[in-house]
């Protein structure tokens, strides 16, 4: 998701975060932002891999140039594709991803053997964070012999990357993954083979955190976010990680005496849009900063804010952008488009948003308007 923090004068300033949420910030030098913008992605501006609903020209109605490199902070890949594909500049910095609330845990697991499951480099992921003990899933399985019964009917085994082989070979010079405890389980992303990621995590957790061992305790799991569905390139959508979530949850349930205990990040989290929240203000405060980066940004405690008076989730996903923003209360303000998940007549009957449009250029369009004597 994407929020912006707008103002009269358009210059490009140093942007926020890093998945889920992106967050984009104008400056200038006169003036703070007066509201906010927070976007969803897939479903309201990308659909796999194609712009929606207008998505470019929106953007650009918010940027004086949108194509301005200006430095900074190193760019995730998610960034720079969004940066191709939306035709604006992102930096690594102005996206916020469900799992970045992990970094909060570094000083409860930073240290521990943590396990990191889903697609891309969730392990590489968790170590930027912080975690020194992380292992990824493809990692833990292939260490365990057998763990996995159906592995010799795969014929596209799992690849580890370059990266992830480097981090195992220097995860596996201080630590015997086959011999020490699991202390905790991070799903990062979506997973793909979830056979062997249910089988090998019922292990884990139904173990007390070692494998092939005696019950124990079962150890803290953690998951990025916990959107049922969401709406990729397919036309009908597909099921995300709280399919999976719910899979797990089922299978583990059956087999164990004890229900399975989780937290799951991510929308619709109250929290999750207070920390927006927070950051917004604290971007609107540094505008004007030539100095200001994403690290003092996002950790400083004691960094002065500004109050945005008006906030706005964009979303397509009645169930979690929607409800979530009216969860979070004011100064949320929540548009549902119908370009994603959502496509009906009239509001949403269960989670039903402050305005409806088919859009998100109409989005923009309406929250200009009604801010409009700030662009005079």
């Amino acid at each position: 998701m994407m929020a912006m923090a707008c103002v009269r004068k358009f210059r490009f300033t140093r942007p926020l975060f890093h998945l889920q949420w992106r967050y984009y910030s104008l400056q200038t030098k006169s003036e703070r932002p007066t509201f906010g913008i927070a976007f969803d992605i897939d479903g309201v501006m990308l659909r796999g891999r194609n712009v929606i609903g207008g998505a470019t020209q929106a953007l650009r109605r918010l940027f004086k140039d949108p194509s301005n490199p200006s430095g900074g902070l190193r760019e995730s890949e998610r960034a720079i594709e969004l940066s191709n594909l939306l035709g604006v500049y992102i930096k690594s910095c102005q996206v916020l991803q469900g799992h970045t609330p992990f970094r909060k845990l570094v000083n409860r697991f930073g240290d521990e053997l943590v396990l990191a499951v889903g697609k891309g480099e969730p392990a590489n992921v968790m170590s930027e964070y912080g975690f020194r003990k992380v292992v990824s899933m493809d990692e833990y399985a292939s260490s365990f012999v057998n763990i996995d019964p159906l592995a010799q009917y795969k014929s596209c085994a799992n690849q580890l990357s370059s990266h992830n082989k480097d981090l195992l070979s220097q995860l596996e010079g201080d630590v015997d993954i086959t011999n020490t405890h699991v202390h905790a389980a991070f799903v990062v992303s979506d997973p793909i083979d979830w056979g062997r990621d249910i089988q090998v995590l019922c292990d884990v957790l139904r173990s007390g955190g070692l494998p092939g061992k005696s019950g124990g305790h079962q150890p803290p799991l953690f998951f990025a976010a916990d959107d049922l569905e969401y709406q990729a390139a397919f036309p009908t959508v597909r099921l995300g990680m709280g399919a999976f979530r719910i899979a797990l949850e089922s299978i583990f349930n059956r087999i164990h005496h004890s229900a399975l205990t989780y937290t799951s990040f991510g929308k619709p989290n109250a929290t999750v849009f207070k920390d927006a929240e927070i950051v917004l203000q604290k971007i609107s405060s540094s505008i004007g900063s030539e100095t200001t980066d994403h690290p003092k940004i996002s950790n400083a405690e004691n960094f002065p804010t500004h109050e945005i008076k008006s906030l706005y989730m964009i979303g397509d996903n009645p169930p979690v952008d929607i409800f979530g923003a009216r969860q979070a209360g004011l100064p949320w303000f929540s548009i549902l488009t119908r370009t994603g998940c959502f496509s009906g007549e009239g509001n949403h009957a269960d989670f039903p948003a402050d305005l409806v449009v088919d859009t998100v250029e109409d989005a923009i369009d309406y929250i200009l308007k009604k801010h409009s004597k700030e662009y005079l």
